[in-house]
């Protein structure tokens, strides 16, 4: 038999715990999709505004079409291989007792049987995906997009990997806690830590995690920074500053974002977008006050803590209903860390098309901003043009990569959203 120090409390009482924890979960669920439902935009150019078929072939040569097509055929294959690693390596923990055995030879005190449990797994994980990782690092320098030596890459996955470390394994600590505590309602305060836990990490990322990845200076005194400024100003979003990412250490890719909530907000700008025309510059920031305007990080921030708080009753759910599978007696067991690890994975992989459906509407409205503030779609076309051949964008994803990966509309249909929008104006389309 396998060893636990913790009692098989799932069984008395388990269906009153059970029950609990599905209603929660139905309300949350509830609660989750009318915010959602209500509050994106679905329609972010409004009524009225003529329908653009989005056609890459408008705008971009045959040449300039095969090499976006090559490039996303060449970064497919590391892609889906790690997904299905992903899934692989989360279906050995949910469905089989490998990971509980595994884990069950480790001595100690729960606690340390627990964290040295979330270590191996994870340090298994990376070891997987390490060559995953080279080859499509490997792909990006082919293709220019890439900076890095294998040096300062090899840094940076292992920074993300002591996130990942310290992240999941305080969350994975707690939930064993809690569960050694209150076996049948660990899911209560759990769910409450989660939803906590995601507003104080988006709090926290921009202050925090983002200068462990890049060194941020001031914009410095000119033309540029005057204009960002006031356009903030003019758009009422105020911000305290704007910097410049050394992004080009790491890509040739350009980017802009607005980081920060009241007093740390500031624009940032990546050093490689410094360097392109000024008008473009000034639109892709507008992009980014227009999800500073309308508080997209707030309303995803407390959108993503709900959907944590609904997870976490899930996972409670899919415990009980493993957990013999898994080959552990409860949540409280610190061999179940394999099988909490596992399901947080897969909730990870399978809520991420549902997110990027919100995410891209939300882009979208963001697209509609910039052209509202500036009022400029020739150079939103431009622009959009200039940044799918600089990032080299895949110009027609298919289907598939569309569900699973596309967090913004594609480079055709912002074009095309573009033009619809300087019909309504009753501007030239571009």
């Amino acid at each position: 038999m396998p060893r636990s120090d913790v009692a098989d409390w799932s069984d008395a009482g388990a269906g009153t715990g059970t029950r609990a924890a599905g209603i929660a979960l139905a309300v949350l669920g509830a609660v989750l999709a009318g915010v959602v439902a209500l509050t994106t935009p679905w329609n972010p150019l409004g009524p009225g505004a003529p329908d653009v078929p989005a056609d890459p072939a408008r705008d971009f040569t045959t040449a300039q079409i095969a090499r976006a097509d090559a490039f996303d055929a060449a970064t497919s294959l590391p892609g889906y291989l790690s997904l299905a690693l992903t899934l692989v390596i989360a279906g050995v923990l949910v469905l089989t007792p490998v990971g509980a055995r595994l884990i069950g030879r480790l001595k100690g005190p729960w606690w340390v049987r627990a964290m040295l449990g979330v270590l191996g797994v994870y340090v298994v994980s990376l070891l997987l995906r390490w060559p995953l990782g080279m080859w499509m690092e490997s792909v990006l320098r082919d293709y220019g997009l890439s900076t890095q030596t294998w040096g300062t890459w090899t840094a940076d996955r292992l920074k993300n990997f002591g996130l990942q470390i310290v992240l999941s394994g305080v969350a994975v600590l707690v939930i064993v806690a809690l569960a050694r505590k209150w076996p049948r309602t660990w899911w209560i305060p759990a769910s409450l830590g989660a939803f906590a836990l995601t507003v104080v990490l988006s709090f926290a990322y921009p202050v925090v995690v983002e200068p462990m990845f890049n060194t941020f200076t001031p914009l410095p005194a000119g033309q540029l920074r005057t204009d960002l400024l006031a356009m903030a100003e003019k758009d009422g979003v105020p911000v305290k500053d704007v910097l410049v990412a050394d992004a080009s250490r790491r890509t040739t890719a350009l980017n802009a974002y607005v980081s920060g909530f009241g007093a740390t907000r500031r624009i940032v700008v990546y050093d490689t977008l410094v360097r392109q025309p000024a008008d473009e510059v000034e639109l892709i920031v507008a992009h980014e006050l227009g999800h500073a305007k309308k508080d997209d990080v707030l309303y995803g921030t407390l959108v993503g803590a709900l959907g944590a708080a609904a997870g976490t009753c899930l996972l409670f759910l899919a415990v009980q209903a493993l957990r013999r599978r898994a080959g552990v007696s409860s949540a409280g067991d610190p061999r179940a860390v394999g099988l909490l690890i596992g399901l947080i994975s897969l909730g990870t992989v399978l809520s991420g098309p549902a997110q990027n459906v919100v995410s891209r509407q939300i882009e979208a409205r963001a697209d509609a901003h910039a052209l509202d503030l500036t009022r400029d779609p020739s150079t939103f076309v431009a622009m959009q043009k200039s940044l799918a051949l600089r990032n080299i964008s895949d110009l027609s994803p298919n289907a598939l990569e569309y569900v699973l990966y596309a967090s913004h509309p594609s480079t055709a249909e912002r074009i095309a959203m573009a033009r619809s929008w300087a019909g309504r104006a009753g501007l030239p389309r571009p």
